[in-house]
């Protein structure tokens, strides 16, 4: 039962009614998989494209765009870049946690990555740009692959519909006894 549910007026009664044997994983736990009806990505091999924890995953993308809005709009001393560097790494790391391997090595493809020295301004608007593009990008395909499943879905609805049809017109037709 979620949080939701036992703010609601009948389902606190019910919830304060019976113990609960042991609380309700948080949310964030549950995994989604969006599976791609798409054989592969070209290569012959197929690719199960998937993000265990979309939460975490559009938490970290808006900080990551509001990173790269807060260093268009201002200058960084060499401390502030230190540290967004840090926050970046930190965000890619916890990225890569939650994407399925494919996805987790296309990232590393188009991650810059930066090296011993303090990374310049134009340096991390250049990574940021490029990672929140990425993300829109995923967010796009995940989008694509949901309105794909759900035309797939209501396709073979319509079908199994007008096959119930026909056959319930084929039976009006039907003479003889019934049991």
């Amino acid at each position: 039962m979620t949080d939701d549910a036992t703010h609601d007026g009948a389902a606190s009664q019910d919830a304060e009614a019976t113990p609960a044997a042991e609380p309700a994983p948080p949310a964030e736990r549950a995994e989604f998989e969006v599976v791609d009806t798409e054989a592969g990505d070209g290569d012959g091999e197929g690719t199960e494209e998937s993000v265990s924890r979309p939460s975490k995953l559009i938490r970290i993308a808006s900080m990551v765009r509001q990173m790269l809005e807060e260093v268009r709009q201002s200058s960084l001393d060499e401390q502030g870049r230190q540290r967004l560097r840090v926050i970046y790494e930190r965000a890619m790391g916890e990225l890569r946690s939650v994407l399925s391997p494919d996805l987790a090595a296309e990232l590393n493809e188009i991650a810059i990555p930066f090296g011993d020295e303090i990374p310049t301004e134009s340096e991390l608007r250049i990574s940021q740009a490029q990672l929140v593009g990425w993300l829109e990008g995923l967010f796009h395909g995940i989008q694509a692959t949901i309105f794909s499943q759900q035309l797939t879905m209501q396709k073979s609805l319509e079908e199994m519909r007008e096959r119930r049809s026909l056959e319930e017109a084929q039976g009006a037709t039907r003479t003889g006894p019934y049991l």
